[in-house]
């Protein structure tokens, strides 16, 4: 930590002087970049240079403590070396938090996909539930919530459904959503009243810039047709709805839910970047798996994070083994509890990499 401590101090005092030349506005771009850096650095450096300062006030008061023989003097310089040494531990730990790896997606806004899984008619009904909790939650962030595409069934579930969610900082809120999502319970279609499993997949992707990924419009296939409610039934008979194929990676986007064939395609668009984005990211994490692996999952979507209990009103997140016996409250959109301990204990598992 002390290594890496005094290289980004180092950086600090060359930016102190860069920006300090008046030339260096001549290159506005330039300019705000560095003036950024050092915003982010700020904090840091202060917390570094206050704990150099500690360091030096408590080898100065040892010394004289060494050797003074006046009782009250000893009394006084024991005082301060205990109050220095609490401060030190305080700093060190500020100095680590701000050390943690920062994650460069936390404050956009996402798009959540949510797909029925094994189960059939049960899966898709829990995938409808998903969406409600998901919206209800978005509500409570004062989040905008609105559904992209949609593939419902006939009694009210969702083979697919793809929500966005818009707002600063929805990303760090609702990344560790993705996986897999099990609900027992007596499906609405049992006669016998016998508990099934079922499943739903949950994908949670960052909404991304064109500059922050780039697409060859020669990569891909746009296929326009007309908007189907649920059973196949037409809404509309305009050829509004769009379906983009990214032809290299083979990932297909379907969007119909604006009237308009235009917006439906710069939601596809927007979509196909974000899951270009999480392919290239899962990719980079299956390579590192061994050496970032941390307690909250790898974000593999074969994971079961979660279970949904009916019968016994509980919701269990398995990554960190955190049960809740509110499952009604949940489903209303009441995540905050379970985010926080996902939030901290990724947080804990982080500080643990973070070199002494």
């Amino acid at each position: 930590m002390l290594d890496k401590l005094n290289m980004l101090e180092k950086r600090y005092t060359e930016l102190e002087t860069l920006l300090s030349d008046p030339r260096s506005m001549e290159q506005r771009d330039e300019w705000l970049r560095m003036t950024k850096e050092m915003a982010a650095l700020t904090p840091m450096i202060e917390f570094f240079r206050r704990l150099k300062d500690i360091e030096r006030e408590l080898d100065e008061a040892d010394e004289v403590l060494q050797e003074s023989e006046d009782p009250e003097m000893i009394d006084y310089l024991n005082g301060e070396i205990e109050s220095l040494t609490e401060e030190k531990e305080a700093v060190e730990g500020e100095l680590k938090e701000q050390l943690l790896p920062k994650d460069p997606y936390d404050e956009k806004s996402v798009f959540i996909e949510i797909r029925a899984g094994t189960g059939g008619e049960e899966a898709a009904l829990f995938a409808a539930d998903l969406l409600k909790m998901y919206t209800r939650y978005a509500e409570r962030k004062n989040y905008k919530a609105e559904i992209v595409d949609a593939h419902p069934t006939d009694i009210g579930g969702y083979k697919e459904v793809i929500l966005g969610i818009e707002g600063k900082g929805a990303y760090s809120c609702m990344k560790f959503e993705s996986g897999v999502h099990r609900v027992q319970r007596i499906p609405t279609t049992e006669s016998g009243g016998r508990i099934h499993t079922s499943a739903a997949t949950v994908a949670v992707l960052p909404e991304v810039e064109e500059i922050e990924v780039e697409i060859n419009s020669q990569d891909l296939r746009i296929d326009t047709f007309c908007s189907t409610g649920p059973g196949g039934q037409s809404v509309n008979t305009t050829q509004s709805a769009v379906r983009i194929t990214h032809v290299p990676s083979g990932i297909v986007i379907s969007c119909q839910d604006e009237k308009s064939q235009l917006h439906n395609k710069e939601k596809a668009l927007q979509i196909l970047r974000s899951r270009l984005l999480d392919k290239s990211i899962s990719e980079q994490n299956a390579e590192l798996a061994q050496t970032r692996k941390t307690m909250v999952g790898t974000g593999d979507r074969s994971e079961r994070i979660r279970t949904y209990n009916f019968p016994q009103n509980r919701v269990t997140d398995h990554r960190i083994g955190l049960t809740l016996h509110k499952l009604d409250m949940v489903l209303a959109g009441d995540l905050d509890e379970i985010i926080k301990e996902l939030s901290a204990n990724e947080r804990a598992e982080q500080l643990k990499n973070v070199e002494d």
